[in-house]
């Protein structure tokens, strides 16, 4: 465990974070649950002593420290879907290189706007710098840096700042901080400086409690009856461009992706479709980009590279929308998938989340992935909500080319309780279902290769869950067959899933012994540690498929494709291509929906490509880490038992 350096030595280690908090806001005179709801949204109260954030931020204020970082790449010159070019528009109006330097017209707010939020033309927006801090708490910016107390006390001497400068009382009053709170992040967008502060409010209302990375144990008590004193903003700045499907509180702007032929025998970067008339949206897939955003806006622009909806900046979690929701991106690696989602890109590294995985991304993903979901009917659980690295192969052959991001450091306990849809127990702890749902912050299993092949990565909170063969942590690593055809073993490398699970993801019990528990996992008992003390996964309430009576084995499929005869003459259909896993007799697997089968052929032309549906049905089913699809006319659905904390009577999910 990390000690706090510095400041309050002679406090117990896990409440100097919570001392500080009370202290910072007696001095600077700032209500404390303001301060400790700032510092909430800023960094969940995590320090990562001395290591900045990809924006240059540090701390649990997570204060910028300007003469260290550089401004966020911007958008390069949108283009139209037709190749003409748009009218600038919000984070667009910059070169595509990370040295891009001016603001972006968005963030050019107009003094009606700026008073919407409490910000006049008189007194401009500044982000929560640490170098004004240290000055105000007369520290050096190391100590800020590296100290959490000097941070929390240079967050505090900010927000008192600003509340003077706005010309109002340092308060007692959280309900009189709203203008103060809305400038704090430094952001000159409205929707997002508005959107940033009723979160803070919520936090207030809504109180939190968390364990720290550092091991600090922060409590922020509720106070449900502050309504906060802040102006209705009001019409004004840049209009978003029409092409933009976006929440009103996130600030987002357009760069289409290109629709163009290549050449006579290929085309890019997406298909236009017409959903979900044609098709559901059932899916949204969340992927890190593994390079700058910078590089990532000129891949979505050339058409023989890949596509995807939406990218969200590290440093601020603004919205880049590259493709209409209508119409299929290429960005899941699996077209069937890809027919039925909605794919988003975050611009970070799955090895470094500390320094990518920011707060403020968080936050803006979940608000859209929301606004999606309400939009399309998209159930709020992890088979219909998941990564890059849970998307199956479309085939056998192609399985060690599927993705790994976002990888295990991506915090999806967290990312779902933002959702509104909490990861929580379902039923009591001896059903035969159980959700994987360790501690991020405890749970830090060894993984190698962030820096080199072969080397540790620095213990770092985690969602992942490891599996093994046996009821012991020295028994051989489960193995996948698919991902290492050659029979090679699974390995501790961060980008190796073949013996992992992930928070959020829901398997059939298929044994216990003491503290561990083993599920069915891709044919087999996978086992992992599950102590009563410290457990890594939840009883769950739900269904599962198991295969029918008189049937030794199911094939599991990446794809839910019609029957032979489903399709025209003139069509050639794909071959059926079984992934190298089984469903065995008297194993079961989880299931939260049924699934239609269906196929487009891919053309280059002016309309959507035809769909094919098939009468064959399909249910998803946490097959691995990876989901898969088996036939419904092969499997019995059948409800858990033991539901004592979950819902009573549920009908089988149809097959669509």
């Amino acid at each position: 465990m990390l000690i706090l350096p510095m400041s309050g030595a002679d406090d117990p280690s896990d409440r100097r974070l919570q001392n500080a908090f009370t202290d910072a806001a007696r001095e600077f005179q700032v209500p404390r649950s303001v301060l400790m709801s700032v510092a909430y949204m800023q960094s969940r109260w995590d320090a990562h002593p001395g290591a900045p954030s990809v924006s240059g931020g540090f701390g649990p204020m997570h204060l910028l420290d300007t003469d260290l970082v550089k401004a966020p790449a911007l958008s390069p010159e949108p283009k139209a879907a037709d190749g003409v070019h748009a009218r600038p528009s919000a984070g667009a109006a910059g070169p595509s290189t990370k040295e891009s330097a001016g603001p972006s017209t968005q963030e050019t707010a107009g003094p009606a706007a700026e008073e919407a939020v409490g910000v006049t033309a008189r007194h401009a927006v500044q982000p929560a710098d640490l170098q004004h801090a240290a000055r105000l708490i007369q520290a050096t910016a190391g100590r800020l840096r590296t100290d959490a107390v000097a941070n929390v006390r240079g967050g505090a001497a900010l927000l008192a700042a600003t509340q003077t400068q706005l010309g109002k009382p340092l308060s007692t009053d959280p309900a009189d901080w709203w203008d103060a709170v809305a400038r704090f992040p430094g952001t000159r967008d409205v929707a997002s400086a508005a959107a940033y502060a009723a979160d803070v409010f919520t936090v207030i209302r809504q109180g939190a409690h968390r364990t720290t990375a550092e091991g600090q144990d922060v409590t922020l008590p509720a106070l449900p009856g502050v309504r906060p004193h802040h102006r209705t903003p009001v019409p004004g700045g840049p209009q978003r461009p029409e092409e933009v499907e976006c929440p009103a509180e996130l600030a987002c702007d357009w760069l289409g992706a290109p629709y163009e032929e290549i050449d006579d025998s290929a085309y890019g970067n997406h298909d236009l479709a017409d959903r979900p008339r044609d098709q559901p949206i059932e899916y949204i897939v969340i992927h890190d980009t593994e390079a700058s955003l910078a590089s990532m806006f000129q891949t979505v622009q050339d058409p023989s590279e890949a596509s995807w909806h939406y990218s969200v900046r590290s440093t601020d979690g603004h919205v880049t929308q590259h493709v209409r929701t209508r119409d299929e991106a290429w960005h899941s690696g699996n077209q069937f998938v890809n027919a039925r989602s909605i794919g988003i890109e975050h611009e970070a590294f799955l090895t470094q989340p500390g320094t990518w995985y920011t707060e403020q991304m968080y936050q803006a993903s979940a608000r859209l992935v929301r606004y999606l979901a309400k939009k399309y009917e998209i159930p709020l659980d992890r088979q219909h909500i998941f990564g890059h690295d849970n998307v199956p192969a479309p085939t056998a052959d192609s399985i060690p080319d599927m993705h790994d991001d976002p990888g295990p450091f991506w915090d999806w306990r967290h990312y779902f309780d933002l959702l509104g849809a909490p990861l929580r127990a379902t039923a009591g702890p001896d059903s035969d279902m159980v959700t994987i749902l360790p501690d991020y912050n405890t749970n830090q299993p060894r993984f190698t290769g962030c820096t080199r092949s072969g080397s540790p990565c620095r213990p770092h909170g985690s969602s992942a869950v490891r599996l093994y063969t046996e009821p012991r942590e020295n028994a051989p690593l489960i193995q996948d067959p698919g991902r290492k055809p050659d029979g090679e073993d699974s390995t501790e490398d961060v980008n190796d899933l073949g013996s992992r699970v992930s928070a959020g993801q829901t398997f059939a019990v298929a044994d216990r012994s003491g503290d561990w528990t083993a599920i069915w996992f891709q044919g087999h008992k996978a086992w992992f540690k599950n102590p009563k003390s410290h457990p890594t996964a939840v009883g769950a309430a739900g269904h599962m498929v198991t295969p029918k009576e008189g049937l030794d084995e199911v094939p599991v499929y990446g794809r839910a494709l019609p029957e032979e005869e489903a399709y025209p003459d003139d069509m050639d259909e794909p071959d059926e291509s079984p992934l190298p896993y089984s469903l065995l007799a008297g194993q079961r697997y989880v299931t939260q929906s049924g699934v239609g089968s269906s196929y487009t052929a891919k053309s280059f032309g002016d309309t959507p490509n035809p769909v094919v549906w098939g009468r064959e049905k399909y249910y998803e089913i946490q097959i691995g880490h990876r989901l898969g699809y088996v036939r419904a006319s092969d499997v019995d659905v059948m409800q858990s038992s033991a539901t004592t904390a979950g819902p009573e009577g549920e009908e089988a999910p149809p097959a669509q």
